[in-house]
């Protein structure tokens, strides 16, 4: 039996979210895939953040890109809007003391003075780590209930699988979105890159599922998945229960639940039958695994020395 581990965001609960410190950390520790998310810049530069206007949970402000900036300061302003120039000043690795409720500040070692990584900085940082077995599982954040903070899902999608195909990671990735229309966009662009569909209670409406409603499928949530063109069904982990672990595999729909960070909510998610965890603790999730007895991904290690030439 082989149930993957997800790194969320990296690592979330141990090193700042979307960054390159992050990302390198899930790979030391060992995981299947690297999950993460991506944005687009108002000069169209493709970078990692969760959210589609800067937070001030993971980002804050250092200084104006330029003597003068009027869009200074940046946090609280639409990705969207502002370039990547301005979006490199902001730091990004640390939670506290800004936030101390936050509930990764006990857990996440904060790294000052950490950036927003672009995409092709990231694809860059496995290449040099020579993670070939990590597969990359990209979540592209689009809205569309805020079309005025998100790109075009098509054009979006058709850029992301340009840069991975650059770099050839196109066939060890994932497409993953909330916005179903991203998935309708992979399965035309790249029909044979996983794709999965996200999804939680708030966004169980058409304008979410790609004009899709619920009731035509009777509720049962993994078929809309399916016919939406989803390969694997992601929910958040409090929706998963036998009755829709049934329905997925009627719809042969793997299931990965995300965020699982509680080892006893995972026994239960993979005694039901999920392929993989998306979790914020791969560390405690590979415990769990060794308990266990299941297969565990091997850690990357450091940089190897670049030999003379």
């Amino acid at each position: 039996m082989r149930v993957e581990i997800h790194g969320h965001r990296g690592a979330r609960g141990l090193r700042p979210e979307n960054t390159l410190p992050g990302l390198l950390h899930a790979l030391e520790l060992g995981v299947d895939a690297l999950e993460f998310d991506l944005v687009l810049t108002a000069d169209r530069r493709i970078v990692l953040s969760h959210d589609l206007i800067v937070s001030s949970v993971t980002s804050a402000d250092t200084r104006p890109a330029h003597r003068g900036d009027p869009g200074y300061p940046y946090v609280g302003k639409p990705i969207r809007s502002l370039t990547l120039a301005q979006l490199r000043t902001l730091d990004c690795g640390v939670r506290l003391p800004r936030h101390p409720d936050d509930p990764f500040a006990l857990t996440q070692v904060p790294l000052p003075e950490t950036r927003m990584p672009t995409f092709g900085a990231v694809l860059g940082l496995v290449s040099a780590y020579e993670a070939d077995d990590v597969r990359l599982h990209v979540e592209l954040k689009t809205d569309p209930t805020r079309p005025e903070l998100t790109p075009d899902p098509a054009e979006f999608t058709a850029m992301v699988v340009e840069e991975l195909d650059r770099h050839g990671r196109l066939g060890s990735s994932a497409l993953l979105g909330f916005d179903w229309r991203v998935l309708r966009a992979a399965r035309e662009l790249a029909p044979d890159v996983p794709r999965f569909a996200l999804i939680e209670t708030a966004t169980m409406h058409s304008a979410w599922l790609d004009g899709l409603d619920l009731t035509d499928f009777g509720g049962d949530l993994p078929a809309a998945a399916a016919a939406a063109g989803a390969t694997t069904l992601s929910p958040q982990h409090v929706l998963v229960n036998e009755h829709m672990m049934a329905q997925a595999a009627q719809a042969g729909l793997p299931v990965v639940p995300w965020t699982v960070n509680a080892p006893a909510d995972a026994a239960r998610l993979i005694d039901m039958g999920v392929t993989g965890l998306v979790t914020d603790y791969p560390d405690r999730m590979r415990a769990l695994w060794a308990e266990r007895g299941l297969p565990l991904a091997v850690p990357v290690g450091p940089l190897r020395p670049v030999a003379a030439a």
